[in-house]
């Protein structure tokens, strides 16, 4: 028996209609999308007053992890800015630096934000804890690098989208576990937060093609944990499985009602919320996975990505720097 699944909103079904999707992924597949997952950022620094530069970390295996930093023009501002680290989307298994870029560089626009990207290594070359220690290195240099790059470090906000997402979650748990550094906020765009992948928005994407189902889900999953049983798999790696959401940054996740990710998103934040935490959760109806980062000249696209802009100001607005 089919599940029933809510509608899409009609645009983006119009729009989508042109897409080529697929059910599932495999080793062979992933070949040859991986080329197609991310696009120049080139394009999108043409027009902008921005000045890019390229750092490498060391992750804790000694392994190179480029950085690239985009900071607006000197201008005269007497006041540290705010900084967006960002990971980017792609399963955990494709994707780059400059996957999603256009979103944080959305809000160096519009706050003057200094943007710092990770390249976050990809299962399956890469499994276990490697892609959120590789993230959280790049948090410390952030955090360690904060008056080289003009940067507030009481201000730094953690943010990422899909599998980016799960990891900015794994790098914020991982933060407060460790004491430092310091996160003001946390931003989940569609989060991949619970490798289980039993709920009931899971069940229902499963079965036929689409942006990200549940068997692309499995197999993503899959590439990362490789051999590990489930009572093996650290909170960080799958942050649906932290049992104490305690203590976190004010949170905002956002998802669609079509989509795998949609109730371990909402759980997510529901669980915040029960740990007395903050957080602002915004399901779109009619939204598919990655829907506002796909096709952003949708009116939902173009709503969604105004809402977090604006929860984004109200944060910083309640700093006295900001």
């Amino acid at each position: 028996m089919t599940t029933a699944r809510p509608a899409l909103d009609p645009e983006l079904q119009a729009l989508l209609a042109d897409m080529p999707l697929m059910s599932q992924l495999s080793q062979e597949a992933l070949a040859q999308v991986r080329p197609f997952s991310s696009m120049p950022v080139e394009p999108l620094l043409e027009g902008r007053a921005i000045d890019r530069r390229e750092v490498t970390v060391s992750a804790p295996d000694g392994t190179p992890i480029p950085l690239s930093v985009f900071s607006p023009t000197k201008t005269d501002r007497t006041s540290a800015a705010p900084c967006v680290y960002w990971m980017h989307g792609g399963g955990m298994v494709m994707g780059d630096r400059f996957s999603q870029i256009d979103i944080p560089l959305e809000w160096l626009d519009e706050f003057g934000a200094v943007v710092v990207s990770v390249d976050y290594r990809l299962a399956p070359e890469a499994t276990g804890t490697a892609l959120v220690d590789d993230c959280y290195q790049g948090l410390l240099w952030i955090a360690e690098h904060s008056a080289e790059l003009g940067i507030d470090p009481a201000r730094i906000i953690v943010a990422g989208a899909s599998a980016g997402g799960g990891l900015a979650a794994g790098v914020t748990l991982l933060a407060r576990d460790l004491d430092t550094p310091t996160i003001a906020a946390q931003v989940l765009i569609g989060p991949m937060l619970d490798h289980r992948n039993t709920s009931a928005s899971s069940r229902q994407f499963s079965g036929g093609p689409g942006v990200w189902t549940r068997e692309m889900n499995e197999f993503g999953w899959r590439c990362l944990l490789g051999d590990l049983a489930d009572d093996e798999v650290p909170v960080y790696v799958s942050p649906a499985l932290a049992d104490d959401l305690s203590g976190l940054p004010t949170t905002y996740i956002d998802t669609g009602s079509a989509e795998v990710f949609r109730d371990e998103d909402t759980d997510y934040a529901t669980r915040i919320w029960a740990a007395g935490g903050q957080a602002e959760l915004h399901v779109w109806a009619g939204g598919f996975h990655g829907f506002d980062a796909l096709y952003p000249q949708a009116h939902i696209s173009a709503t969604a990505r105004r809402t977090r802009t604006e929860w984004l100001a109200r944060v910083l607005h309640t700093n006295p720097t900001a």
